[in-house]
């Protein structure tokens, strides 16, 4: 079920028994599309009581050895070492979701119009995150994937100036989305809206060494 590689991995980090049971739960969570306890306890096929089956599932969800750094920063390694090269441009998407009840901002690397998921933090309030939230999820992401030529994509969530300065400072590319009332200046102009460019689908227009925004000392190309 798993790939050689994961089974390798894997079998560092969890026992022989820890390891039956997450290929059970993989399995499950395949075949039931749910992550409820009580439905995924239900089908667990093994010969204790129901009730036995959710303590089972839930201790083994606490382990510490179920550690995104410690067990899936190594496979999303592998995973990318087979299909990009060192120094080649790795896209990573900057994104931030609602689950239900849950708000996960999310990295993760682009690859065939897929995302991998790399790195996720659930923030504790609904709405926009915050820049310290942004580094806070991007940091052990550019770390990790320091072999790379990183560019890092964003939405209008994250057009902040801040933000913007911060990644230039990791040596890190990116492509941000702005409002269209974020101003730009051209040199010996006024500043103007993004607005005032007169684009249409299918038309492309470079400017370099403007200033972005109001905020001094921000030179930009967009």
């Amino acid at each position: 079920m798993l790939p050689t590689f994961y089974q390798t991995l894997l079998e560092k980090y969890l026992t022989p028994s820890q390891l039956i049971t997450l290929k059970m739960l993989v399995w499950l969570l395949q075949q039931q599309k749910q992550v409820r306890i009580e439905r995924l306890a239900a089908a667990l096929p093994l010969p204790i009581q129901q009730n036995s089956r959710r303590r089972h599932l839930q201790r083994f969800l606490s382990l510490n050895a179920l550690s995104v750094v410690l067990l899936w920063f190594p496979l999303i390694e592998e995973i990318l070492k087979r299909h990009f090269q060192p120094q080649s441009q790795l896209i990573i998407a900057l994104d931030r979701t609602q689950w239900k009840e849950n708000n996960v901002l999310m990295v993760s690397a682009i690859y065939q119009r897929r995302a991998l998921p790399i790195f996720w933090l659930l923030l504790e309030k609904d709405g926009s995150s915050n820049l310290t939230e942004q580094q806070k999820v991007l940091r052990p992401v550019i770390r990790l994937l320091r072999k790379y030529n990183l560019v890092v994509l964003g939405d209008r969530e994250f057009h902040s100036v801040e933000l913007a300065y911060w990644l230039q400072k990791q040596q890190v590319n990116f492509v941000l989305r702005q409002k269209q009332d974020t101003t730009f200046r051209q040199q010996r102009q006024k500043f103007q809206p993004l607005s005032s460019i007169a684009i249409y689908p299918g038309i492309r227009q470079f400017y370099t060494d403007i200033n972005l925004t109001q905020k001094k000392d921000l030179v930009a190309s967009i």
